[in-house]
């Protein structure tokens, strides 16, 4: 669990130019009251050609939020997570290197 409300896998460590630095999942969940939250995106070109075909959703800073599971599509969020994992390793300290 990453707070009271996100369910998340894996770990890396930002550090933003500013210096603020934390911890945060590679990829999450969080079941909210009116919606649902994927924590699945980096931006990178793959990851928004790969958007296209998720399904009915609105799209936050880096958070996708749909009303039910029905509205998405299940193989474009492994998609999805695949890119952002890569991402992640590639330009983070990751929990997911080898």
């Amino acid at each position: 669990m990453w707070g009271p409300t996100i369910i998340g896998f894996g770990s890396y460590h930002y550090k933003y130019a500013s210096g603020h630095e934390g911890d945060a999942p590679l990829i999450g969940f969080s079941p909210r009251k009116t919606q649902f939250s994927l924590y699945v995106y980096s931006k990178t070109k793959k990851s928004d050609a790969i958007l296209k075909d998720l399904g009915k959703f609105k799209m936050g800073k880096s958070c996708i939020y749909f009303k039910k599971l029905a509205d998405i599509n299940i193989s474009i969020v492994k998609k999805l997570s695949l890119e952002t994992i890569a991402y992640l390793n590639e330009h983070h300290e990751c929990a997911c290197r080898n």
